[in-house]
């Protein structure tokens, strides 16, 4: 008989043995608490089972099944709100268990048409209630958990009759995935699965991983819709299988299709093309076209760009190096970049035509010259002289090409170039381009096709000196009467507008063999002061200089100058720092008691202006042993006992200006006390120094103990104090008698020091007998400082008096 078996018959027997002692009730004997279902589990699957009692063994339970809102207390995170008013399990049905006789089975069991969703309703809570006959109810509540079906599920729309539909343009690329079956297939997905199609009659790929692929050479561009359908099967490990259809619609391609808005063209080249220049240019409506010469295999005349479809010549047309150039048929493609079979051709016949090669002549054939700025326009620089070869007496046409800011400087006046602005040497456009304008007359004859002859200009433009410098305004500058040699005092800031710009040379009028005392710096135009400055003889100076401009003419000796005015004021300073002789003393001196004594006299002189010094001890005056009255130190006697030296800081200041100029002047005293031959009797006086408390914060951990122990603890303490003064008691009477005998000790010893202190430096004498020694007072002297001090007859310890 197992456990449960064994707990039932117990229970039964504790029911019957005794009627009258309990109240007669049925029982739910083994109502399980939890149980799972798996939402794929079919109808009619057991779900519980739970065990039932009743007193009576003649009677027939009753079970009823109430469904509880699904809210539990033990799983409120995962506990869904079921949307179905169906439950879905089925009546309880109830067996006879014969083992007791008074013990049913109730079996719960899922309903046909049930259908479990985890993802809806995670649990169920099902109240069961059993009545039995002339008996009370009983009630319990159970947990039904529906766990998540570990077997594959497809998804709906492709596991539907239909299938599921992808829509792809014509023009995709070979190879791009189209569909991927994992990615709308399964709600659990296993540790590996296999795909494979159930129809092999598509050109359609199927990955190991379930990705449906684009053909290997792309789809056929037509202008039809193509359809494919897979019937894709999926198996896991398990043997689980899943199976469905997805149907991929091609549709015609949504862009331009590649074409020519011409089949063929004819162009015509001159002979005498030069390499890489373009003979023409071919253009296919569509998109991402790019273009290729198909005919002749290998083009030797020309090339093709393959992004804008410009045909250029790849060597110098003529005829007579490339005979079979008279007539030349290219067949071009056009074609998409990611579609390569969207094509279109076109032809093109190219016809070299002979041009006459002999273009006119010109005298000169070169034109170079140099010109001075200041040329008027309107001013004809060259007469060309040309001549056409082949047509003497045709017209010739003149023009003047080049960069825009040198072909605005020329024009042509049939075969004369003129000046047609003013060439600014001053200009910046014209530092720009190293002060030399290239351009080139172009001389064209009139038969057809035109033929030209270039002649090269290239004018350079020379400076002239225009402009006289210019004074700056405002040019006067002040100075301290103090300045040393070398100090700057200003600078000359000239201007002048020929290029170079401000190109300036400064100097003063009168040389240096004049009485003022600055210099200019002939490059920088800045003043310095080179002579001795005085406020009281000479307040202000008044300079001139002399701005001369240079390096502005292609002759250097063509300079112009001018004069300018510039004012010096000196400032004057009223409060120079004292000075003192010397600035640093040593000394020394005696003290004398309760009198005042002067030490030494400071000899200083302050500015010219006679103010009064002033003098003061900013450092080393401690406890106020010197005092300054005037110039004069005096020492003040202040109880100084033994030597000692100071070392004072002294300001010396003229005057109540703001900043203060002062002269610190450093005497060194050595002060010696004058020697006594008694010592007077001193009191020491010791001074506590206030400290600042320092306060230390300690955490300690307390214990409590019981009363019983605190009790115990009073106990032992007290008998332990009174066998400790016990013991005290008696050691301190054992010490007063040993004192007695160490005091009669100490008194013959004092006495004989006493007695022997006259006769110091003898021969040390015998210890007299006691009968020779005075009774002792108590009292002695110490002989090494003369102080008093009483010996305690108690102690024997010796005491200050």
């Amino acid at each position: 008989m197992g456990m449960h078996s064994r707990l039932t018959f117990l229970l039964l027997l504790l029911a019957f043995q005794a009627p009258g002692s309990f109240v007669r009730a049925a029982a739910l004997l083994s109502l399980p608490r939890i149980v799972t279902v798996s939402e794929d589990a079919a109808p009619g699957t057991l779900v519980a089972k739970v065990t039932l009692a009743c007193s009576n063994v003649s009677s027939n339970p009753r079970v009823t099944l109430a469904h509880v809102e699904p809210s539990s207390p033990f799983d409120r995170n995962v506990t869904l709100r079921s949307v179905e008013p169906v439950d879905p399990f089925n009546p309880i049905a109830i067996s006879t268990n014969r083992t007791p006789a008074s013990t049913f089975q109730a079996e719960i069991t899922l309903r046909a048409g049930a259908a479990l969703d985890a993802h809806r309703v995670n649990q169920y809570v099902l109240m069961l209630r059993v009545a039995c006959q002339e008996e009370d109810e009983a009630e319990g509540q159970l947990f039904i958990r529906v766990m998540e079906a570990q077997v594959l599920h497809c998804a709906a729309r492709f596991a539907s009759t239909e299938g599921d539909v992808v829509q792809v343009p014509a023009d995709v690329a070979p190879q791009t995935p189209l569909y991927t079956v994992v990615r709308f297939l399964l709600s659990f997905v296993p540790v590996s699965l296999q795909f494979y199609l159930k129809n092999n009659d598509t050109p359609l790929v199927l990955t190991e991983r379930g990705t449906v692929l684009a053909p290997a050479s792309g789809f056929n561009p037509g202008h039809s819709t193509q359809v494919f359908r897979l019937e894709i099967v999926m198996m896991d490990r398990h043997g689980h299988n899943c199976s469905g259809a997805v149907t991929v619609e091609v549709l015609p391609s949504r862009h331009p299709q590649v074409n020519f808005t011409e089949p063929w063209r004819a162009v015509t080249v001159l002979e005498g093309t030069g390499p890489l220049e373009v003979v023409t240019q071919v253009h296919a409506s569509g998109d991402n076209v790019r273009y290729v010469i198909l005919a002749p295999a290998t083009p030797s005349l020309f090339t093709i760009d393959a992004m804008t479809g410009e045909i250029r010549s790849a060597h110098r047309l003529d005829l007579e190096r490339f005979p079979q150039a008279a007539h030349t048929q290219l067949l071009v493609q056009a074609y998409d970049k990611l579609n390569p079979t969207d094509h279109a051709t076109v032809t093109l016949n190219i016809t070299m035509k002979r041009m006459n090669q002999q273009a006119p002549r010109c005298t000169p054939s070169l034109y170079v010259s140099q010109v001075p700025e200041t040329v008027p326009p309107g001013r004809t620089l060259v007469v060309l002289r040309c001549t056409d070869p082949a047509s003497p007496s045709s017209s010739l046409h003149y023009a003047v090409e080049g960069a825009p800011a040198s072909r605005s400087l020329f024009r042509m006046e049939g075969p004369q170039l003129q000046v047609n602005a003013t060439l600014d040497y001053d200009s910046k456009a014209a530092a720009a381009v190293g002060f030399q304008f290239a351009a080139t007359i172009v001389v064209t004859a009139g038969s057809q096709p035109p033929r030209s002859t270039h002649v090269p200009v290239l004018v350079t433009v020379t400076p002239v000196n225009e402009y006289t410098p210019v004074c700056p305004n405002d040019t006067a500058f002040t100075v301290l009467e103090t300045a040393a040699f070398g100090t700057a005092v200003g600078r000359i800031a000239g201007t002048d507008r020929d290029y170079p710009p401000d190109s300036i040379k400064y100097s003063l009028e009168g040389g240096l063999g004049s009485a003022q005392p600055f210099s200019i710096d002939a490059h920088t135009g800045k003043i310095y002061v080179v002579g001795p400055l005085d406020y009281e003889r000479q307040k202000s100076y008044r300079l001139t200089v002399r701005l001369t401009d240079n390096h502005n003419d292609l002759d250097p000796e063509n300079q112009q100058s001018c004069l300018c005015d510039v004012a010096v004021r000196l400032q004057a300073v009223l409060n120079e720092a004292p000075v003192c002789t010397p600035e640093v003393q040593e000394l020394r001196i005696t003290s004398k008691p309760a009198t005042r004594q002067p030490v030494t006299r400071l000899a200083c002189q302050g500015s010219r202006d006679g103010a009064t010094l002033s003098y003061a001890i900013i450092r080393g005056n401690e406890d106020r042993h010197f005092r300054l009255e005037g110039n004069t130190l005096f020492h003040v006697p202040n109880g100084l006992a033994e030597p000692r030296t100071f070392v004072l800081l002294v300001e010396v200041w003229s005057g109540p200006s703001v900043p203060r100029r002062s002269t610190t002047v450093m005497l060194v005293v050595h002060v010696v006390p004058r020697t006594t031959t008694v010592l007077p009797r001193t009191t020491v006086q010791r001074t506590t120094l206030w400290k600042e408390p320092l306060i230390i914060t300690r955490t300690e951990t307390t214990w409590s103990p019981p009363a019983w122990f605190v009790a115990a603890l009073t106990v032992s303490g007290a008998l332990l104090l009174a066998a400790l003064g016990c013991t005290a008691q008696t050691l301190l009477q054992s010490a007063r008698d040993r004192s007695k005998l160490l005091l009669d000790d100490s008194s013959w010893d004092l006495a004989e020091q006493r007695a022997g202190a006259p006769q110091r430096g003898k021969e040390e004498r015998g210890r007299p007998d006691a009968g020779s020694l005075v009774q002792f007072d108590g009292r002695a002297q110490d002989p090494r400082t003369g102080r008093d001090y009483l010996f305690n007859s108690v102690t024997g310890v010796r005491r200050w008096v």
